[in-house]
This record gives C-alpha cells, sequence and structure tokens, in this order.
C-alpha cells in the first residue's frame, strides 16, 4: 500500500513474495546501436531462465547513432523505447526509467553489460527472502585504471563520512528495488539527481550479492573525467551540508587565529617598540583569507545555484517519441 500524507509516504512492500508478475528492466542508453544485438540476446537468456513476464524500458538519451531507429525495428515485444527530445545525460535518463516502468521489481541496468545479467536470478532470490532492495556490488575493480580506482574509493568514504545516507562501497544503480522503494524514488521532485544517493536515500531492507564486472563488449564509456568529477561534486552537495558547514568553521578559526595575532602584533609594538611585519608576511596573509574567502564563496554558490535550478520548477525531461508493442 502507497499512501501520501502532508509530511511523507506510507509505502508497504509486500510480505508473500513468490515470482512478481512483472520484472521490468531499466536501460539508460547513448549511442549504443552497436550492442543491441548482444544485449537482447543476453536478455532473452535470462527471461528463458527465470520464466517471468519481463518488460525492458529503454530510454535512448538524444542518441546520435541511429539507436532509437534501432530499437523500433526488434521484435522482442516486451521492448518498450523512449526517446529523449535531446541529451539530459544518464541521471535523467535512469529517472525517466523509473517512471515508465510497470514492474512489481525493477532493475537499473547498462546496456554495455559490464553489470551481467545473470546476476539477476540470485537478486530475484533475494527479494523473495523479503529485501526491498538487493544490491549488486562489483568483487574487485581490476578493469579500471589506478587513478579511477583510488578516486572511486576516496569518492564512497568521503561520501559515507559526511552523508546520512549511506552508498555501498562499488555499487553503483544496478539493484533489484521492489516497487514500493521505487514510488518512494519516484515521489522525489528534485532536478539535481544524484542516482546513486536517491536509490540509497529510502532505506526499506536491503541484501547484496556480488559479481565479477567484464570489459565492455563494445564501445567505450560515456563517462569522461570532467563529467566525473561534476557528478561527485552532484552527489555531495545534494546529500550533505557539510561543506557549508566547514567553510563556517573554517572561516571562524581563521577569524579567531587573525584576532590573538592582531593582539599579539599590538602589544609586542607597546611593549617592546618591534616594527609591523614586513611586506612579504603581510601579501602571504592577504593571499590565504583571499584564497578561504573564494572557496567558503565558491561552496555557497553551489548550493544557492542548486536553489535557483530548483526553483524554475522545469521539466526534469521530455520524451519526443515513444515504441512499445501492446503485448509482452
Amino acid at each position: 500500500m502507497n499512501v501520501s500524507t502532508t509530511t511523507g509516504l506510507i509505502c508497504t512492500p509486500p510480505e508473500n513474495r513468490q515470482n512478481p508478475s512483472l520484472l521490468s528492466l531499466v536501460i539508460p542508453m547513448y549511442n549504443e546501436k552497436d550492442g543491441l544485438d548482444v544485449l537482447f540476446g543476453a536478455i532473452e537468456a535470462l527471461r528463458i531462465h527465470l520464466g517471468v513476464s519481463i518488460e525492458v524500458v529503454c530510454i535512448d538519451d538524444g542518441s546520435a547513432d541511429g539507436t532509437f531507429e534501432a530499437l523500433t525495428q526488434r521484435q522482442e515485444p516486451y521492448i518498450r523505447a523512449f526517446r529523449l527530445s535531446r541529451n539530459f545525460g544518464k541521471e535523467v535518463a535512469l529517472s525517466a526509467g523509473l517512471d515508465m516502468c510497470k514492474g512489481d521489481v525493477v532493475v537499473p541496468i547498462d546496456a554495455d553489460l559490464q553489470e551481467p545479467p545473470d546476476t539477476i536470478p540470485r537478486m530475484l532470490e533475494e527479494w523473495r527472502k523479503g529485501h526491498d532492495v538487493v544490491f549488486a556490488i562489483r568483487r574487485t575493480r581490476e578493469h579500471d585504471t589506478k587513478a579511477k580506482r583510488l578516486s572511486a574509493g576516496l569518492f564512497y568514504k568521503f561520501f559515507n563520512m559526511i552523508s546520512e545516507s549511506k552508498i555501498p562501497e562499488n555499487a553503483g544503480d544496478f539493484r533489484m528495488m521492489d516497487r514500493a522503494v521505487v514510488d518512494v524514488i519516484r515521489s522525489m521532485p528534485e532536478r539535481n539527481r544524484f542516482m546513486k544517493g536517491l536509490l540509497s536515500w529510502p532505506g526499506f531492507s536491503t541484501a547484496s550479492v556480488y559479481f565479477d564486472r567484464p570489459e565492455r563488449h563494445t564501445g567505450d564509456s560515456k563517462w569522461k573525467p570532467l563529467g566525473l568529477v561534476k557528478l561527485a561534486i552532484d552527489g555531495l552537495t545534494s546529500f550533505s551540508i557539510v561543506p557549508l558547514r566547514v567553510a563556517s568553521i573554517c572561516g571562524a578559526a581563521v577569524s579567531t587565529m587573525a584576532f590573538f595575532f592582531a593582539l599579539y602584533v599590538v602589544a609586542k609594538h607597546l611593549l617592546v617598540g618591534d616594527p609591523v611585519q614586513g611586506y612579504a608576511s603581510m601579501i602571504t596573509v592577504i593571499a590565504f583569507l583571499g584564497g578561504m574567502q573564494l572557496m567558503a564563496l565558491g561552496v555557497l554558490g553551489e548550493y544557492v545555484g542548486r536553489i535557483y535550478i530548483e526553483s524554475k520548477r522545469r521539466p526534469l525531461y521530455i520524451i519526443s517519441q515513444v515504441h512499445e508493442k501492446a503485448e509482452r
């Protein structure tokens, strides 16, 4: 039962679980035309193995290689394809997929098969045991560069240290969620979306399964270093105000030190007659304080910018084309 109140939601996942009446796979896509045959071959094998009804919700995030057209030509009856009017980014495309899916259980998954569909039967077993969210966690990141492994590890540790919503390390968007959890996520209105945090925020009963991540079967990752940095900043500022508090604490600490240093300089000048400190020390202090102020303004600007974006209330995404068959 899902009921909205003035201050929250009442969401009660089912207690008795056998096979879901419908399993939804949500797949954001951007220029994935060349890999569709391999992807749907793996999905068809999964469907036969599970023996449950499935739908595959494909969100074409403004692809330029004909991905949506290729989806409309496929014969699989369970494909539901939606084309966004432009490239909105993976986080928004995933949100659109969660809005469009109809399943009792939902699994976001990437189109490159680095999150293998054969992990899903183990996730379904955990769901049947009563777990509402089943994380799929990579055993290793051996296919990533050392720099990416280090930066990812530091991000997860820092995020979990400052945020009330914890993210399991090495867990991406790939997880199984009960419909009750998906309904909670769909009710969240924010425009700046860090999906790893949003997917973990509702809580509920959780479990984990582990998998070995294979290499991409085709193409390259769409994530660029600057995009990952932006995503990290979005995550930190969307789920914690600690950066604002750190800026305030640093400002208070520097001001306190400056006050006592001023007392020391005045006292020394009056008692000893020592001349005022020289040019080099003054420039150093000014540069340090200027840097602290700019850093604090930058952190404040990040939050103000997010308030500005949220206040405009623009649509999160625009779907320009829909293709789905009547039966699955």
